[in-house]
């Protein structure tokens, strides 16, 4: 027969250890990547706010913000996320 080959106890056994640690390896791997790619769409469809944007935000309610109220509502959004 073409097909048949016999195995070791110890021969079977370091070719399941081979097989588990390299499923373990290729699947860090491609969790990385997912992961990855699934922080980089967070990011771009959800981006942090910034001291630019909250003073935009106070110039578009009519009112000229100090770097005080900036620092202010910069803390308090951190807090809210927490």
């Amino acid at each position: 027969m073409l097909f048949t080959t016999e195995f070791s106890a110890g021969g079977l056994a370091g070719m399941l250890i081979g097989v588990i640690l390299g499923a373990i390896i290729l699947g860090a791997i491609i969790g990385f990547f997912i992961t990855r790619a699934m922080v980089k769409k967070q990011l771009k469809d959800n981006p942090p706010v910034t001291e630019k944007q909250i003073r935009a935000m106070y110039m578009s309610m009519g009112r000229k913000p100090s770097e005080s109220d900036i620092k202010k509502t910069m803390r308090a959004m951190q807090q809210a996320k927490k």
